[in-house]
Formats: structure tokens, sequence, C-alpha cells
């Protein structure tokens, strides 16, 4: 089979290359900027926006594995250019090229679209992803967390202060990167139970996370006894602010992301539960908490 890999520089995609790495496979892989250690990959230069990058991306695969998109931005309008607009086209060139199967990387936010602009932005791109007439799989992760984030590596920073501000309320689902690209390979043949289907992977932890135990989790992956600080909608939405101000485009904290994660109930569905015969979670979240933390320190993050 020959893959083709969007999103192969971002987080999700280097720990998909992980798995791939070695194995002799012919896959080639899409980046706005092809890295120095190209670890025996075919790279293409380019965006989802540039159809001859895509048209040279996708030809004669036989699969696509889309993970690209914009998770984080301070325009709303940045959210449709890149995760609408950018899988039509990735879509389309898939279509021309004749390639018959598609696994799309989603977001559990696109469940309630009508919270912010990035889950409304997901949630359109999987409408055409179903619409596509390919032989496609959705997933729809929920938290990611592992080597290489950067967004609960804010998370572990704070929980060494001893103090870490949290959602009021709720619960949210978590699986660690590494299962998740487990996943996504283990989709791209397709078959019986994956077609047309949309899955919400997780840890296997019943009813997820209390915001609570998992920053106690993370306290203990650092060595620190943590303290929440329950923050209600408006707090969030004032702290974003804030963070838009002085940190710009870089902020960690939307005023759009903090519409989401004051939602009370990010627990991925059983109803979509991924069949047991074709994946399973192999690793535990505390252990994974712990090495990521580990792995956060020696590469001088934390």
């Amino acid at each position: 089979m020959t893959l083709a890999l969007t999103g192969g520089t971002g987080f999700v995609g280097q720990a998909v290359l992980d798995l791939l790495e070695g194995r002799k496979e012919r896959v080639r892989v899409l980046a706005r900027k092809v890295p120095q250690d190209k670890r025996g990959f075919r790279w293409v230069e380019g965006s989802l926006n540039e159809p001859f990058a895509l048209a040279h991306l996708v030809a004669d695969a036989e699969c696509v594995i889309h993970i690209a998109g914009l998770t984080r931005a301070v325009n709303p309008d940045h959210f449709e250019i890149v995760n609408v607009t950018g899988t039509l086209n990735v879509v389309e060139a898939a279509v021309r090229a004749g390639a018959k199967r598609l696994v799309f990387v989603s977001s559990l936010a696109a469940r309630e679209p009508e919270l912010s602009a990035y889950g409304a932005s997901k949630r359109r791109a999987e409408t055409i992803v179903a619409a596509s007439g390919l032989d496609w799989t959705i997933v729809r992760p929920p938290g990611v967390y592992g080597p290489r984030d950067t967004d609960y590596l804010e998370m572990f920073r704070a929980a060494k202060s001893g103090f870490l501000p949290v959602p009021m309320g709720g619960r949210s689902s978590l699986i660690h990167v590494r299962d998740l690209a487990r996943l996504l390979l283990a989709l791209r043949e397709g078959g019986e139970g994956i077609t047309h289907e949309i899955f919400e992977p997780d840890d296997a932890r019943d009813g997820g996370w209390t915001h609570g135990d998992l920053a106690r989790g993370i306290g203990s992956a650092v060595g620190t006894r943590v303290r929440t600080i329950p923050l209600p909608a408006f707090a969030l939405k004032a702290a974003a602010m804030v963070d838009e101000k002085v940190r710009g485009r870089n902020a960690r904290l939307t005023r759009d992301r903090a519409g989401y994660l004051a939602h009370p109930d990010w627990a991925v569905s059983p109803h979509r539960a991924v069949p047991k015969a074709i994946w399973q979670p192999e690793i535990l979240t505390r252990e994974g908490l712990r090495d990521t933390a580990q792995w956060y320190r020696e590469a001088g993050m934390l």
C-alpha cells in the first residue's frame, strides 16, 4: 500500500511516522516545510491549499490519512480556510487520483459544533468527507497528550507550582498520542465495521476523567501535590481575553477554545467505540502522564 499523510510534522503526524519508520512502506508526507530529518519518507512540500502539491501527495496512493488541521486561532475565519477548505481540497485530490480510502482525524469538538468555531469547522469537514464517495472513516479524538505536545505542557508546568486552574465541573476523555497513531494505522485497510463509521477512541477509562482527577494525575507525574482552581465559564473567557492580548496569535487559551472548555461533558460516547478486534488502547494514562513528564524534562521543557 502507498500511504499519503498530511500533517506529518505535527504532534499526531510525527507519532504516526514514529510507528512507520523502518517498516519500508511507501509513505508520502505533506509538509509546509520539509524537515531536515526526512527519516526515510518521501516528502512533498506544500499546504492544504496548493492543488499541485496535493496531487503529488496522493498520486498512486491507496489510502490517505488526513491529520493536518488548525486547532487554535484568534481569527475564526482561519478555521474555515484550513479545516474546511483544506479538507475539501484533500478530498478532491484523492478522488481525482483514484484513491479508495480516507481516514480523517476530526475532533470530539465536532460533536458540539455550536460551542466553538473550531468544532463547527471540524463538523463541516466531516460532512465533506462523508459526501466524498470514498471509503472513509472519521476519528474524533478527545484530549491527546504525550511527547512533543505543547497544549498539555502548560498544565504540567502549572502543576509544578502546586496549583492548577481547571474548568469548573465536568469531565473529559484522554488518549495517548501513540495509541491514537496505532489506531490511524489500524484503520488504513478499511473493511467491515470500519467503513463509513465515526469513532471516538480513548484510554478505556469509563466515563472519562474529572478535571480534578486529571489535575491530580498530572501533579503525581511531576511529583507535586496539586490543588485545583476551578474556573467558571466567565473566568475562562476573561483569561482567554488576557492571553489573546498578551500573546496575540500565539495565545494558548483563546476565546473560541474557552467556549468549549467550559462544556461539562467531553467524555467519548461508548456507542462510537472502536471494535476491540480492530484496536484497543495500550497505554494506561497515569503511566503515560509520568512518561510524558519525563520526556518534557529530558527535552528541557519542564
